[in-house]
């Protein structure tokens, strides 16, 4: 930032910010890399538009080579992945439960649809069909 005096990354760069430097790393380094699991978690905080894409084509060229585990809230992400969870947090008699369920594909359009809009109806099922057409790209 201009007028800011240089420091460590670790101390100014969000935990958003970090996730997308490891995958600006991953990306270069991918073909050389043995790491046989990466897990991306935040990488779409703060981001939207043109920069989710760009990390979504990002991340699903890494997962050519490499097994890519990314917990997003972003429809352009979801959309380019293989498989698709849903992760649920319920609390139950005063204990936190966590839910997972694969989804099929029409439950991958129909939270894509959800986390794209905020609702399920037939235009956001409609910009989900359009965004999972990009997936193999």
């Amino acid at each position: 930032n201009v007028g800011e005096e240089e420091k460590e990354l670790a101390k100014i760069a969000s935990g958003g910010e970090i996730s997308r430097i490891m995958l600006a790393i991953e990306k270069v380094i991918a073909e050389y890399d043995n790491t046989p699991v990466l897990v991306f978690d935040e990488i779409d905080t703060g981001i939207s538009g043109k920069a989710a894409n760009s990390v979504a084509q990002k991340l699903k060229a890494i997962s050519k080579t490499h097994q890519v585990i990314c917990v997003t809230h972003l429809a352009q992400i979801a959309a380019k992945g293989d498989y698709n969870y849903f992760i649920k947090k319920e609390v139950k008699n005063n204990k936190t439960n966590t839910k997972i369920e694969q989804l099929d594909e029409e439950g991958v359009l129909r939270e894509i649809a959800r986390i794209a809009t905020g609702e399920i109806n037939d235009i956001s099922i409609q910009h989900a069909k359009e965004l999972r057409k990009e997936k193999v790209a």
